[in-house]
């Protein structure tokens, strides 16, 4: 595919999918914007010029819905209000505060960017997108995001709403998944952005995708801008790779509990620094677990199974015997924390029944 600009007309040549065309960039976005106006959500990030802020939603939205992001974002802010106070926090913090919200990389990257940002650049966020792309965990997005969000500089955004919106609109077939269709995808991006409000223009895409522009039964009769959409079939795109198959893990741990106390260990790998229930290296012969779950990660999906345990040996390096009523102080991952809920008031419960079978 290939682009021109040519005044206010972004011209489009596709190969094979569709005919040239001449697409009315300021008619598109005077229509987007309005829509917004009325439509947009009001969410709390966009009340903030705050690059930090900011910053920090960008982190949490990654790979979450806005609705489980927004009392996290609320409580985030109120124990960490600026790159210094989550500077001077120590990682324990950090993962408690973020526990339930997974993808726990994301908190450690924000840790790490605001230490990088207090000792590089004396605590204020660098407006250049290209120091920001120096920063941990900020890529291509998140740093165009904060450009336009926080700065308002004339910046796309590719994520899944605006480019689910950008390639239906544009009948943009290639790949979005792979580096060409993406970098060819980010040029025509580039083309749409308003020299001025670059941030409502952004925030009035990315809701456009996530309220009208769904991936699924997209509701293209209300569509403020369906007049001008080039795609013909909207459910057929965005294009891409074929997905591998989904991996299924299985993860046996074991519970012991002795008096008022549990057994745990710190992890490493997928919940570094976090803690969960001792794993087994074997899986008990001719037992059934007494509980078990299954939760998701993007490309896999892990069975949790976990197992009475009299006895074992504790390794002292990464293993601790923790009091059962501090459980909450430490950070411990959902699905490990929900087991333990479980299995402890499953305890609870046991041994109520049996006092009062006692007493009677």
């Amino acid at each position: 595919m290939h682009a021109e600009l040519a005044g206010e007309t972004l011209s489009i040549i596709c190969v094979n999918p569709c005919p040239s065309v001449a697409f009315p960039k300021a008619e598109f976005r005077r229509a987007l914007t309005t829509w917004y106006r009325k439509h947009g959500r009001d969410l709390p990030w966009r009340r903030t010029r705050d690059p930090y802020a900011i910053l920090v939603s960008e982190f949490m939205l990654q790979q979450t819905q806005v609705a489980t992001v927004i009392p996290y974002y609320h409580e985030w802010l109120r124990q960490f209000p600026d790159f210094a106070a989550l500077n001077r926090a120590s990682e324990n913090d950090i993962l408690r505060a973020w526990q339930g919200l997974g993808y726990y990389a994301r908190a450690r990257n924000l840790h790490a960017t605001a230490r990088a940002v207090v000792d590089r650049f004396r605590g204020r966020f660098p407006r250049s997108i290209e120091q920001m792309q120096r920063l941990p965990g900020i890529g291509k997005y998140t740093a165009h995001a904060i450009a336009s969000f926080a700065f308002d500089q004339a910046v796309p955004i590719i994520e899944a709403n605006t480019a689910r919106v950008l390639v239906r609109i544009l009948n943009f077939r290639r790949p979005i998944d792979r580096r060409g269709g993406r970098e060819k995808l980010w040029e025509h991006a580039a083309t749409l952005v308003p020299e001025r409000s670059a941030r409502i223009y952004n925030s009035a895409l990315t809701d456009l995708g996530a309220l009208v522009c769904r991936p699924r039964r997209p509701r293209c009769g209300i569509c403020p801008v369906k007049k001008l959409c080039r795609a013909k079939n909207p459910e057929t795109l965005p294009t891409k790779k074929e997905r591998p198959p989904m991996e299924r893990l299985t993860e046996n741990h074991a519970l012991i509990i002795r008096a008022d106390r549990i057994l745990l260990e710190k992890a490493d790998r997928r919940w570094r620094c976090m803690w969960i229930l001792p794993r087994l290296q074997r899986t008990p012969l001719n037992r059934r677990p007494i509980y078990r779950s299954i939760f998701p990660f993007t490309n896999h999906r892990v069975t949790l199974n976990v197992y009475t345990q009299c006895t074992q040996k504790i390794d002292d390096h990464s293993q601790r015997w923790i009091r059962v009523d501090s459980l909450d102080s430490i950070p411990i991952p959902s699905p490990h924390r929900k087991a333990l809920r479980h299995l402890l008031n499953e305890a609870i419960a046991a041994r109520s029944r049996r006092q009062r079978s006692s007493g009677s």
